[in-house]
């Protein structure tokens, strides 16, 4: 991969000298999962930062012997990096929802690219200020109608890690059940709030393709901000 590919598809490198990126590539791992499988479990947090170059993942909590999605990740984005600066104990797994590519760099290493590249360091502060806010957001939405709700996931979903395609802004099949985890509705709510939306033409589910296209963004837009 080029120190181009990586400062254009990675917002954390998006500032980051070139010689951070030179370096940030010489150190990093590559790795493959197929959709389902485990890419981070539990006792594996803190080793290690995780950049998504293609596919898409949700991290989840274990409770019990059940589980539920706490969040979706795709192109572009990284996990990891709050557990190297927070030691405590984890009790949450990330799993690939569709066939994944990921590049890893050690705890060591991601630490000192922040101390060498204070770009990079400025930069993941953003970031983590930005999720802040969306979790904000989230909490401030709680009592907002399942529509509202899982519109405003969807919206969410479209601008981070959307395609553009002739149908609008693409984006995975992502199983109801991890919508509704995510969005606090039950899943019976997404199944009938996502079927109404595919018969108004806002959005096409293509099973036979994975992915969920956005026709109607814009509406989309208008509803989650109904709040």
């Amino acid at each position: 991969m080029q120190t181009e590919v990586v400062s254009k598809n990675f917002p954390l490198m998006s500032t980051a000298n070139p010689e951070s990126l030179e370096w940030l590539l010489n150190v990093s791992t590559e790795h493959q999962y197929p959709g389902g499988r485990a890419v981070l479990m539990e006792d594996a947090w803190g080793n290690a930062v995780y950049f998504i170059v293609s596919g898409w993942v949700k991290v989840r909590r274990t409770l019990g012997k059940g589980s539920v999605a706490l969040a979706i990740l795709g192109q572009g984005d990284f996990f990891g990096e709050m557990a190297i600066l927070d030691e405590s104990p984890r009790s949450t797994d990330v799993i690939a929802l569709s066939r994944v590519n990921l590049l890893s760099i050690s705890r060591e290493h991601f630490i000192q690219i922040l101390f060498k590249d204070s770009q990079v360091h400025h930069r993941m502060l953003q970031l983590m200020v930005r999720r802040l806010r969306q979790t904000n957001l989230r909490l401030q939405m709680r009592n907002a109608p399942p529509a509202v709700k899982l519109a405003h996931t969807l919206v969410s979903l479209g601008e981070s890690y959307g395609l553009e395609s002739a149908l609008g802004k693409e984006i995975f099949n992502i199983p109801f059940q991890d919508l509704a985890d995510v969005t606090e509705i039950t899943v019976e709510e997404t199944t009938k709030i996502m079927e109404k939306l595919d018969e108004k033409g806002w959005i096409k589910i293509d099973s036979s393709n994975s992915v969920i296209n956005l026709i109607n963004f814009k509406q989309l837009i208008n509803l989650a901000s109904r709040a």
